[in-house]
């Protein structure tokens, strides 16, 4: 898919789990809202057609139309006959803030990690593990090979095996970074 000057396939955005207990039309909402409320996508943003996303998700057509019907009823994006449909600016919308959207991510990391049979003592290790190793590379400024490694290791000894679910977004963010997005 191709927006605004970057390129990021939609399987990169878009990792559904049919296994989920999740029903896929509502991950793929919940992961629009944190992509729109987290500022991937800005307001005037043009999303992908209906039946393009469809088919790079591998979904069915009538279940990303009714993802969009949904976006545009809560008020996320606007639809323009003939043209598509854009992200609505939501900076004013009761209720959509960095907390609103941390829930539904978290709710959703718990609900994965509990289908993947994690306890949630395991569940707890690995978050704390990942944000020990997020602080050790925001403290040494993104640099130095391994600023992960030290804190994963340590943990790895303590509680076994550590799951790690890749982050699509985070590659989206480093190019609006660095200036080659919007």
């Amino acid at each position: 898919m191709v927006e605004l000057g970057r390129t990021i396939p939609a399987g990169d955005l878009f990792e559904l789990d049919a296994a989920s207990s999740i029903p896929v039309w509502l991950q793929l909402k919940n992961r629009f809202i944190y992509l729109i409320t987290s500022g991937f996508y800005l307001p005037g943003d043009q999303l992908p057609t209906v039946r393009g996303l469809a088919a790079q998700v591998e979904v069915n057509y009538n279940t990303v139309s009714k993802v969009y019907q949904s976006l545009e009823e809560d008020g996320y994006i606007i639809s323009k006959r003939r043209q598509g449909a854009f992200v609505a600016d939501v900076s004013d919308k009761p209720g959509v803030d960095a907390a609103v959207t941390a829930e539904i991510v978290t709710a959703e990391y718990l609900q994965r990690c509990t289908e993947l049979g994690m306890s949630l003592e395991d569940i707890d290790a690995q978050f704390t593990a990942a944000l020990v190793a997020a602080k050790a590379k925001r403290d040494r400024g993104g640099k130095g090979p391994g600023s992960e490694g030290a804190a994963h290791g340590t943990q790895e000894a303590r509680r076994g095996r550590l799951v790690q679910f890749p982050d699509p977004a985070a590659g989206a963010a480093d190019e609006r970074a660095t200036g080659n997005g919007a």
